[in-house]
């Protein structure tokens, strides 16, 4: 029915006029979809204690953290029995082994050479014997390696390192973080740089892999991209982490002096590190109990 007042009229017609004109809104003018949610890392090394209420602390912030779960080794003091996992790592950090991917350390192989170690995580500790694998996550590479060199092999030409070349190579991720347990860049006191490990540093650095995570020593420490030399570069070196923090006792830093290239550390309280991961970049943040005042965090870009 047409409208009998002019005034009225005017109003339909200003209506249909409007209604046409956002039909035709271009679509830039719409609202933009929101970004893709990234995929997370998030853990630390140096965990199960039965003498420490660390790991139960560092359980707690999993707990409201998803994602995928990492070790860097040392999961359970002080040798790594079937024991010690059971009563030292499964009663915190256990409720999240469902989803954790772990890495060995030298605490771990001290019973049949890792032994309750493999038995404990299954098939996601990788091989038996070698617990060096690799997965996909958020389109990035994931490596994890075995840096127990006193027992594994960790020269440029063994089995693992012939292994972890052919993995890069053949990799389509534009992104890649590769973790084990000794760091080859430390200020730490109680451990120094291991440089046996040296050969995996310089496989990762030659294909452009963006970060290294840590443990061995129980502090955090964050280091500038660097090169296996220890030289700072800032296009293509690889930001090292090390994230000793699990739960398992904390230990300073060197008075002879800190490495070179070393950005943050802490040595007092405990936490744990999530990593963000876009697709061609990642953010770092360091996790701590409430009443903690350390912070770090920041944003990197993929080689």
């Amino acid at each position: 029915m047409t409208p009998r007042s002019p005034r009225a009229r005017r109003l339909l017609l200003a209506g249909l006029g409007l209604c046409a004109t956002l039909a035709v809104l271009p679509p830039a003018a719409q609202a933009a979809p929101a970004a893709a949610e990234p995929a997370v890392l998030v853990g630390a090394g140096d965990i199960g204690s039965c003498l420490s209420d660390g790991d139960e602390a560092t359980a707690k912030l999993l707990d409201r953290i998803p994602g995928t779960v990492f070790t860097l080794g040392d999961n359970a003091y002080v040798a790594g029995t079937a024991e010690q996992f059971q009563k030292c790592y499964e009663p915190h950090w256990g409720r999240h082994k469902d989803r954790t991917r772990p890495a060995i350390g030298n605490h771990d192989m001290r019973t049949d050479d890792g032994g309750p170690y493999y038995d404990y995580f299954g098939e996601a500790a990788g091989e038996k014997g070698k617990g060096w694998y690799a997965y996909e996550l958020g389109g990035w590479q994931v490596v994890v390696l075995n840096s127990s060199c006193d027992v594994i092999d960790c020269e440029g030409d063994a089995e693992q390192a012939d292994w972890l070349r052919e993995t890069l190579e053949s990799s389509d991720a534009k992104c890649t973080v590769a973790m084990w347990h000794h760091p080859l860049f430390t200020s730490g006191w109680k451990h120094g740089s291991d440089p046996r490990v040296k050969p995996f540093f310089q496989l990762l650095y030659d294909h452009g892999v963006e970060v290294v995570l840590n443990g061995h020593n129980h502090h955090y420490e964050r280091f500038a991209p660097q090169t296996p030399d220890g030289e700072l570069d800032k296009a293509k070196g690889v930001r090292q982490f090390t994230v000793g923090t699990g739960g398992g006792g904390l230990n300073g830093f060197s008075k002879d002096g800190i490495a070179a290239n070393s950005r943050a550390r802490n040595a007092d309280t405990f936490g744990v590190l999530k990593l963000s991961l876009y697709q061609d970049s990642y953010t770092w943040k360091f996790v701590t109990p409430a009443g903690s005042t350390f912070q770090d965090q920041g944003v990197g870009a993929c080689h």
